[in-house]
């Protein structure tokens, strides 16, 4: 017998409708926000029947600083001039835009991804998980909860990065009511298995849609390996960017649809639902604090 996968239909009165997503894989000049926040504008302006644009982790500041020293004055506020400059090309367009920048609230310094929309900026996402690497050698880790920002055209989570090594941050964010992660994220060759393997997993063990959109170009010798993609809730690939140039690429989603968690292959006899069938009293052990290993142990 032929097994084919299909899932429920959408509640009546329910509208099936996609959302057109544009994956702006861009080159990135360190310490130099101005001439970033051109180029970001630029491509906001180019993916106009965009409903959503999401752009690299620190696109508008660089990510490879030697102390936290040299990347200060490239920090700004939710509301500065890069989320002011953002808001204006997007109230062009109707779009709304995911930017990474670093951002600066009193002596602190974020790691961050900004939501702007055609009448400014929503709201930011902190960088939870800090890797020994680049700017976030010297970053405040992230001090918010995961949040769900409820856009337009569907519900929104933001993780960056490394985060997504983590499975219990999507998780969080799909238990919250995401319909979409988008990962602003700024992979080296070291991360060369995040597009081959890990993206699709957090999609496909979440059921929900995930768009990750790297950088390209070389910063300070660390080369990063673009391969932007988009992934549905099913944790098919439906897009994927070259490793070399800079590009955008565009998908269309169905958000809505990753709310129907419950998957039947054979109606009555093969069904599942990775939320649902959960045992969370089971799960405690991994909410426990681990102490970091030193070398020799």
């Amino acid at each position: 017998m032929r097994l084919t996968a299909f899932h429920l239909s959408p509640r009546i009165g329910e509208i099936m409708s996609k959302t057109k997503i544009a994956l702006a894989q861009i080159d990135v000049e360190i310490g130099q926000p101005a001439a970033n926040r051109r180029r970001i504008v630029e491509r906001i302006r180019e993916a106009a029947d965009a409903q959503l644009v999401i752009f690299p982790e620190c696109a508008v500041t660089g990510y490879c600083f030697d102390s936290l020293e040299e990347a200060v004055p490239f920090a700004e506020p939710l509301d500065g001039p890069s989320a002011e400059s953002i808001a204006k090309a997007c109230s062009e367009t109707g779009a709304h835009a995911i930017v990474g920048f670093i951002e600066r609230e009193g002596s602190a310094f974020y790691n961050a991804a900004m939501i702007v929309g055609p009448q400014g900026a929503i709201g930011s996402y902190r960088k939870v998980h800090i890797p020994y690497i680049g700017f976030d050698r010297f970053a405040t880790r992230g001090n918010r909860p995961f949040e769900v920002v409820a856009l337009p055209f569907g519900k929104v989570g933001i993780n960056i990065c490394y985060d997504s090594s983590f499975p219990e941050a999507t998780r969080a964010l799909k238990l919250k009511g995401a319909e979409l992660i988008a990962l602003p994220t700024n992979w080296p060759p070291g991360a060369r298995r995040s597009p081959d393997f890990l993206i699709n997993t957090r999609a496909m063990e979440n059921h929900i849609n995930f768009v990750a959109v790297n950088r390209v170009g070389e910063e300070r010798g660390w080369p990063f390996i673009g391969r932007s993609i988009a992934v549905d809730f099913n944790g098919d690939t439906l897009v994927e960017a070259s490793g070399e140039r800079e590009e955008i690429l565009f998908c269309e989603l169905d958000l809505a649809a990753a709310n129907n968690n419950r998957i039947v292959n054979v109606a009555g006899s093969y069904e599942i639902d990775r939320l649902a069938d959960r045992r969370p009293e089971f799960y405690s052990e991994i909410a426990k604090p681990w102490t970091r290993s030193t070398s020799g142990d």
